[in-house]
């Protein structure tokens, strides 16, 4: 069988499948079930063509790999044979151990554990299935490889997952802020001391790959309405867990009814293979089909944030600096109260707040570092003379305060 395929991708048009290897690992169930998760949860929501899938990301982050490593190679750095398959798988997996609605998940079903836990435990999975031949990209994936550099294409200030990330998900929301010269700046990629660098003239590329980022976190990913939209499927699984924990038959798939009914920490879950079984067996579609019948459940505050979420009915959220005060929340809450005729330790699912932060430069954690004509190496916030790149390294922190509509 012909497995060197080529796929038709929306972003960068036909992209290779580079090695045999590569398209089992791509052919996998666990891999597969990435078609079936959306990429940005809630954001359709806010921006209806937001539908695409972490399988496409994936792809394309893998497609980007491929074109750096070409670059880094013309530019007299050694790379094998071995160590491109190496990193092409790891970055293709990195994503694997996201569950639908990823973030909304955390804090509800599989609390405290971590999606970058779950990628790394599926990549050994992986690795045993095709015979320790992925055991190089697990070492590049963690950054235990004798080349970090490698490990810096996939996780750093400026790697290819954020900027497939950026790149597709201004495509599908029709966001044109996000879009970034990603082949001028892996053009300019190059590596010095071990370390992956940009070269000086690649600087303005970086400037606006930094605001770019920052602009998309504003106005996409943690955008007002998905914000509301990710709260409201966090309150009606922790509620839809709380019936269920107490004995209450919820409708569900079996995988979802698992995470429903046992309370599963993270030492719990990497210690038993059924819980990851279950796992690897849910998608977006086990969420949306028991919201659907759980619309009509006979438990008021279930049906009524199934309902809120099916109709588009969301939680109307007020973003500032400041957190809320006591009293303004203590008069929603009664307001709730009154207006959904619910008892008031129940309002906590209907009026409540929640901080969110944003970083766009971290200098301090895998710096971007410009490679100046003299062979200096420079930190981006130094090399450039953008004065709010350095406003960028300030963690912004906002504060969120949710009640229903007609209040």
């Amino acid at each position: 069988m012909n497995k060197k395929k080529i796929i038709n991708d929306p972003v960068y048009g036909f992209i290779s499948i580079p090695s045999e290897l590569v398209y089992d690992v791509i052919s996998h169930p666990y891999f597969q079930r990435l078609r079936y998760i959306k990429q940005l949860g809630m954001t359709h929501l806010v921006y209806p063509g937001a539908l695409h899938t972490r399988f496409h990301h994936a792809l394309g982050a893998m497609h980007l790999m491929g074109l750096a490593l070409e670059i880094l190679r013309s530019k007299g750095h050694s790379i094998t044979a071995g160590e491109e398959e190496a990193a092409i798988l790891a970055i293709l997996l990195h994503d694997i151990g996201h569950g639908p609605f990823s973030h909304a998940l955390e804090h509800s079903l599989v609390t405290g554990i971590k999606h970058e836990d779950i990628s790394a435990r599926l990549m050994q999975e992986l690795n045993e299935h095709f015979g320790g031949r992925l055991t190089h990209a697990i070492e590049v994936f963690n950054g235990t490889y004798p080349k970090k550099f490698l490990h810096q294409l996939i996780s750093g200030q400026l790697d290819l997952d954020r900027m497939d990330y950026l790149n597709r998900d201004s495509f599908f929301t029709g966001v044109s802020e996000g879009v970034i010269s990603f082949d001028r700046i892996i053009k300019m990629f190059n590596v010095y001391d071990d370390d992956l660098v940009i070269e000086e003239k690649g600087i303005y590329s970086i400037e606006k790959f930094l605001i770019a980022r920052r602009l998309m976190y504003w106005q996409v990913y943690l955008h007002k309405t998905v914000i509301s939209g990710e709260m409201l499927l966090v309150k009606l699984l922790e509620r839809a867990k709380q019936l269920s924990v107490g004995g209450e038959d919820l409708f569900a798939s079996p995988s979802l009814n698992h995470f429903l009914k046992n309370n599963i920490n993270e030492d719990d879950f990497f210690k038993d293979q059924i819980h990851l079984e279950h796992f690897t067996n849910l998608d977006d579609q086990d969420i949306y089909a028991a919201v659907k019948v759980w619309v009509k459940h006979p438990d008021k505050i279930l049906s009524t944030l199934c309902r809120m979420l099916t109709s588009r009915n969301l939680y109307k959220v007020e973003m500032g600096n400041e957190m809320a005060d006591e009293d303004r929340i203590q008069f929603l809450q009664n307001a709730a109260v009154n207006l959904l005729e619910i008892r008031p330790e129940e309002a906590r699912y209907f009026v409540f707040t929640e901080s969110i932060k944003n970083r766009a430069y971290n200098a301090g954690v895998g710096n971007i570092k410009i490679l100046m004509k003299n062979n200096d190496i420079v930190d981006i916030a130094k090399a450039s003379d953008l004065s709010n790149l350095e406003s960028l390294q300030k963690t912004v922190e906002k504060y969120i305060l949710c009640y229903p509509r007609g209040i």
